[in-house]
């Protein structure tokens, strides 16, 4: 709260202090204070602040005189004072005159105060020689350190001059007290006569002499109420009279005292009314002081108006022909001030020389004398362009400040004219400098606009220089008018353009754009606007080549693998053979190809690459479930040449060709073959999957009873035929006995043996029974056929009801050995079909 209440009551004791500057004055009602910045008249009495019109908010000088300051005289000189002053104003208002200040509201007066309104005022030459008296603290800025060029004071003096010719030939004015206090210095550095408190005018008629009637100096009056003894003529105290020529007496000790040191007059009288009829008959006698501060081209024209004979006193309309004013600044500054009077053709003329003349003026003279008369001139548009580059040439020594006050307001209604051309390309020219001095802001809302209308403009000169001065301030350049406004102009020119430089200048422009946007906005509209671009000349190809590179380069931007694939590659091929390239072009061109094909290969194959091990992992999980289960036998492809075996290698398409048999899987040949084709991880898991193998074969197996095949139902056969297989099968049997008991003898023979002696040798009697064998695994049963014989032919006669069947769980699955069977079937079992056999021949014999 502290702080508040300190910020507000500073706030408070400003406005306070504002509104307390004329209290109760009328002034106030139109025209609003705002700093205190000089002083002037007689005793620099009068203030003046800086102001404005409320209305209008016009800038001006509002001179106020506080009546408390005479608080300290004597009643009588109090309201002599504050006649004179109002005398001196009310005359003032009266006339008008370019070396005249120029009132714009008249003298008001309240009980306090008087004050009233003129023109912009810097300062009174008073205040610039060095009296700062009645001025506020600390003193104003713009006067610290404040010295008068000779330009300034040349031209300075001769507008007095010419201001006194008018007050004496036209107005018939005597002004009576011409000295510092009473020359103000306006805005623009011009000199106009003020203080009018002790003139006399004309007594007589128009058709007489001019008569000025002689007032006497009183040294009982109050100092100020009278003129300026150090100023005054020397005839006024020896002959009493006084005439123009007393004026221009006092112009020259005016000049003497603004080229002394310290601006200090040639001699301080007061009110000493006797010491300055002492000097004046000095002056009579020709005794001057030294003048060696007065420059020497100057000296004896200044001698000659101090002259103490007012005869011999130079014409004050003489003043112009002295060669000391024989001055360029001094020439270019009267001729500023009469343009007014020329056409357009002359004013060209001067405009064009002018930047010569500018550049060896002093910045302020440039600043306050030349910048305004080139300001009236943007009204008159033709002149723009022989007035515009004489204002940037002053803005180029401005600071931010002085640009933003003096030169920025009048230069944006400038840039808003399109016609004639040649302003666009004078902005064009200077954008460097406009893009140091202005204000972001300003630049976005009156710069930015001017460079779509150059972009848009039919000149080519101006196309181009436009393109060429875009990169340099796009940072100030926002996103949404970067897409939606500038570049799609830049597109549309560099495609509608019939100029290939414009063109090429709009590719180049592009690439400088780069690195102030983003990835997706040069993948979504610069990508696709490069081939869209009709021309194929080299140029124009080298700056769609300058693009890839640069947006492929960029860490910022890059090109995706994809569009580099689908959108760039595909464009950028077939542009390698075209014709116009020269070596070098061709070579810049296809190494970027080289470049962007290895970029796709090395990001799609890392892609791959990270997808072939997810799938690896994949089936590495499969193969362990599935070895839990049973072997799994490779599948490879067969019935292929070795050529297309070749041909169609590492393509992924083994999944397409045809399988091969179990049996030729097992094949040397396959399997050389199969572990060629097989990477180094798919063969170590193939030798882990064989040891598991192994050890599962290794280990005891179970045994069960051997499933009996059932055979079909016996057809009808014919009775003789049967008897006849029958004798024949019994032969074979008792042959198959006697070799079988050979085989038994031998412990590595993979035969059957009997495992019962028959009870009887086998015969077609009852009680014939069949022996009984050692049952055997399948494998073992199949290898034996070739020793055992043939007892196919038995099957037929068994009966089915007799047959045991197995049960599910009983028979063997296809991944796992079949078990053993029991090796002795009950006697039941092996004597019941002979029986039956033999019990079936009797009856049918019979």
């Amino acid at each position: 709260m502290d702080v508040f209440n300190k910020l507000y009551s500073s706030v408070s004791s400003t406005v306070s202090q504002i509104q307390g500057v004329l209290p109760g004055n009328p002034v106030t009602r139109e025209f609003e204070v705002v700093e205190h910045i000089a002083s002037a008249g007689p005793g620099l009495l009068w203030k003046i602040y800086r102001g404005y019109k409320k209305s209008t908010r016009q800038e001006v000088a509002v001179f106020e005189f506080e009546k408390r300051q005479l608080e300290r005289w004597q009643k009588d000189d109090r309201e002599v004072m504050l006649e004179t002053l109002k005398r001196g104003i009310s005359q003032l208002t009266k006339i008008r005159h370019p070396q005249v200040l120029t009132v714009q509201h008249p003298l008001e007066e309240s009980r306090d105060s008087l004050a009233f309104a003129t023109e912009p005022v810097f300062a009174s030459l008073a205040n610039l020689l060095g009296n700062r008296h009645n001025l506020p603290q600390p003193q104003p800025t713009a006067l610290t350190g404040f010295k008068l060029f000779d330009v300034e004071i040349k031209y300075g003096i001769i507008q007095l001059a010419e201001g006194l010719a008018f007050l004496h030939s036209d107005v018939k004015l005597l002004h009576r007290n011409i000295c510092p206090e009473s020359i103000i210095v306006n805005q623009q550095g011009a000199w106009k006569i003020f203080g009018f408190d002790f003139c006399i005018l004309n007594q007589t008629t128009h058709d007489a002499k001019p008569f000025w009637p002689y007032q006497e100096y009183n040294s009982t009056w109050h100092v100020l109420t009278q003129p300026m003894l150090e100023y005054m003529a020397p005839e006024n105290a020896l002959i009493s009279t006084h005439s123009p020529a007393s004026d221009i007496f006092s112009l020259g000790m005016l000049i003497f005292t603004i080229y002394s040191v310290g601006g200090k007059p040639m001699k301080n009288f007061g009110k000493d009314w006797g010491a300055f009829k002492r000097f004046s008959s000095e002056l009579k006698q020709g005794r001057y002081p030294s003048m060696s501060h007065i420059p020497d081209g100057f000296v004896d024209y200044v001698r000659l108006m101090l002259n103490a004979t007012p005869e011999l006193r130079p014409d004050i309309h003489d003043i112009n022909k002295v060669p000391y004013f024989d001055d360029v600044g001094v020439k270019t500054l009267s001729y500023l001030d009469a343009l007014f009077q020329w056409d357009n053709l002359q004013k060209s003329k001067f405009y064009k020389g002018l930047p010569q003349i500018i550049s060896k003026l002093p910045h302020r003279v440039n600043m306050q004398r030349i910048l305004p008369c080139l300001v009236k001139e943007f009204i008159n548009a033709p002149m723009v362009p022989f007035v515009l580059p004489n204002v940037l040439l002053i803005a180029e020594n401005c600071t931010e400040k002085d640009y933003k006050k003096h030169i920025l307001p009048p230069l944006k209604a400038v840039m808003k004219i399109q016609d004639p051309i040649q302003i666009l390309l004078i902005f064009l020219q200077k954008m460097d400098l406009l893009l140091k001095l202005t204000p972001a802001e300003d630049v976005k809302t009156d710069v930015l606009p001017m460079l779509y209308r150059a972009l848009e403009a039919d000149a080519q000169q101006i196309q181009e220089l436009c393109l060429s001065v875009l990169p340099t301030f796009a940072s100030l350049v926002d996103y949404p008018a970067m897409k939606n406004a500038l570049l799609p102009r830049i597109k549309k020119l560099c495609i509608g353009t019939p100029y290939m430089s414009v063109r090429v200048n709009c590719l180049l422009c592009i690439g400088r754009l780069l690195e102030h946007l983003d990835k997706w906005l040069v993948l979504d509209e610069i990508i696709p606007f490069l081939v869209q671009i009709p021309s194929r000349e080299p140029a124009v190809l080298m700056g769609i080549l300058g693009i890839y590179k640069l947006a492929l380069t960029n860490n910022k931007l890059g090109i995706t693998k994809d569009v580099m694939a689908t959108k760039v590659i595909p464009f950028l091929v077939p542009l390698c053979i075209e014709n116009g390239l020269s070596l070098s072009q061709f070579n810049a061109l296809i190494s970027l190809v080289k470049d962007m094909i290895d970029r796709v290969e090395q990001e799609h194959r890392t892609k791959l690459e990270q997808l072939n091990s997810i799938q690896q992992e994949s089936k590495a999980l499969d193969l362990n479930y599935a070895s839990a289960t049973g072997p799994l036998v490779p599948s490879v492809p067969t019935g292929v040449t070795p050529e297309m075996d070749t041909m169609f290698s590492n393509l992924g398409l083994d999944s397409y060709l045809s399988k091969i048999s179990p049996q030729e899987a097992t094949s040397p040949a396959v399997e050389v073959k199969m572990t060629s084709s097989l990477l180094l991880e798919d063969k170590q898991r193939m030798v882990k999957q064989q040891e598991q193998t192994q050890r599962l074969q290794q280990q005891p197996s179970l045994v069960a009873q051997q499933p009996v095949q059932i055979a079909p139902p016996p057809k009808p056969k014919d009775l003789t035929s049967t008897l006849i297989e029958a004798n024949l099968n019994l032969m074979k049997t008792t042959a198959a006995t006697t070799r079988g008991s050979s085989i038994n003898n031998n412990p590595s023979s993979l035969s059957w043996a009997p495992t019962a002696t028959p009870a009887a040798a086998p015969s077609w009697n009852n009680g014939i029974t069949s022996p009984t064998y050692a049952s055997g695994s399948t494998n073992q049963w199949n290898n034996n056929k070739s020793t055992a014989g043939n007892w196919t032919a038995l099957d037929s006669l068994l009966p089915n009801k007799s047959t045991n069947k197995m049960s599910l769980n009983q028979m063997p699955t296809s991944n796992q050995p079949l078990l053993k069977a029991s090796a002795t079937p009950s006697q039941n079992q092996s004597k019941q079909p002979t029986n039956q056999l033999m019990q079936f021949s009797h009856s049918t014999c019979r």
